[in-house]
């Protein structure tokens, strides 16, 4: 099976996991009830899904080496989309480059922030549907797929941004 067959699989495995009920209560959108992302949108999330098991690596960007979270976010967002997002996730929140989304109307390759490290915007992920999201979580850690929905990143839920690029291929 080719990589792109098991991107595919793997996408669409998480994508049809179980939201969990709370995810209602909490204000992430439900599967049945997200917009239908743009092509370029699938196209990040399969990009992103293929450097999936990656290794954590502090200022790292590259899939042999390892990737942070902003690091691994840069690197798919360059090669999927040609945007080249600023370094740091705290940056990336604030480029003119994406604009912010609600909480409720999240999309597939949006980009999530959360606050991890007591400051705003300390960290970064991919949103990839069904209130999941993969990333580049911490030293030790490797590139992965988790929901949304849980108490740890509920609590530190800090924002999303789109590229403008997705914005527009997705109007009518």
């Amino acid at each position: 099976m080719g990589l792109g067959a098991v991107a595919t699989g793997l996408l669409l495995a998480a994508c049809a996991a179980p939201v969990p009920r709370r995810s209602e209560a909490i204000g992430f959108p439900e599967e049945s009830t997200e917009q239908p992302a743009s092509p370029a949108a699938g196209d990040v999330v399969i990009a992103a899904l293929n450097f999936l098991d990656r290794p954590y690596r502090a200022g790292g960007e590259g899939a042999e080496t390892g990737f942070d979270c902003s690091g691994f976010t840069r690197r798919v967002f360059g090669q999927t989309l040609g945007i080249e997002l600023p370094r740091s996730a705290a940056e990336q929140a604030q480029t003119p480059l994406l604009q912010p989304v609600s909480r409720d109307a999240l999309q597939a390759g949006d980009l999530v922030f959360f606050n991890t490290q007591r400051r705003a915007h300390s960290h970064v992920g991919i949103y990839v549907g069904g209130g999941r999201f993969i990333h580049a979580p911490r030293t030790g850690a490797r590139v992965r797929t988790e929901s949304m929905a849980t108490t740890y990143w509920w609590r530190r839920y800090d924002g999303a941004r789109r590229a403008l690029a997705l914005s527009e291929a997705v109007q009518p």
